[in-house]
């Protein structure tokens, strides 16, 4: 539930604000990559879609990386669907191996607040 509500929104937010600012595209432009609607672009840009978790995202330089890797692929057309979903995989895989996950579950279910790391996170020592 957190990654579909908050988690995969906030990386739309990010991938589509680098693809305008850093690679200089237009909303249309990034519209199509995505996969989304022009609205859907905007809606990221003004964080009405995603907007919760950006911050948990932009404050982590290893996601971040994986994000600027994503966006290059997409503005230059260089990787199938398949490999930017592998990438896009990963980032999440970070962010759960950061905790970054465990916090918004902890703030979605105070029950969890409680524990030091929820069960999202566990296992994932050594993992890539």
């Amino acid at each position: 539930m957190v990654v579909v509500q908050y988690i995969l929104p906030a990386l739309r937010v990010t991938v589509a604000k680098e693809l305008i600012e850093k690679h200089g595209l237009r909303k249309t432009e990034v519209a199509e990559k995505m996969g989304v609607t022009p609205a859907a672009v905007t809606q990221y840009l003004n964080k009405t879609r995603g907007g919760a978790a950006t911050s948990i995202i932009e404050g982590s330089s290893r996601i971040m990386d994986l994000i600027s890797d994503i966006t290059s692929d997409l503005a230059e057309g260089r990787s199938p669907s398949d490999m930017l979903l592998m990438k896009l995989c990963r980032a999440c895989y970070a962010m759960r191996a950061e905790g970054l996950i465990c916090s918004l579950h902890k703030e979605a279910m105070p029950s969890l607040r409680q524990l030091e790391t929820c069960a999202c996170s566990l296992g994932l020592v050594g993992q890539p």
